[in-house]
């Protein structure tokens, strides 16, 4: 919101799912460097093993659509205030074998991004 500071998450063309006042976030009054789309999970590794805690559907992004936890159509509000696709993706997982993410763009999804994983699982203890 470029009058009152105030940060949207909007999903497909009016569907408003978040909302961040101006307050919170005195850093990104009037833009912000970076961008993150993802999935978090919280691993105490209770009893030294990893949580079993599932990431989007709990499937790996190889199993794909379907499947996998997706975002696609990425944009964001750019200085006029207009949405504008996003440039290349760079993607992390901080451990693969519990949970991975593999993007992609076409020109039905634009950019797009397939993550997730089921947790602990014999490749990831």
């Amino acid at each position: 919101d470029p009058k009152l500071g105030n940060w949207w998450l909007s999903f497909g063309e009016n569907n408003l799912v978040g909302y961040w006042p101006a307050e919170l976030f005195t850093h990104l009054a009037d833009h912000a460097e970076m961008v993150e789309w993802g999935g978090e999970i919280v691993n105490t590794r209770r009893n030294g093993q990893h949580t079993s805690t599932q990431m989007g559907s709990g499937r790996f992004a190889a199993d794909g659509f379907r499947h996998s936890g997706y975002f696609r159509n990425i944009e964001v509000v750019d200085g006029d205030n207009s949405l504008s696709p996003v440039g290349t993706l760079s993607t992390l997982a901080e451990d693969p074998h519990c949970y991975d993410i593999a993007s992609a763009s076409s020109e039905a999804w634009g950019n797009y991004f397939y993550f997730g994983g089921p947790g602990s699982n014999p490749l990831c203890p």
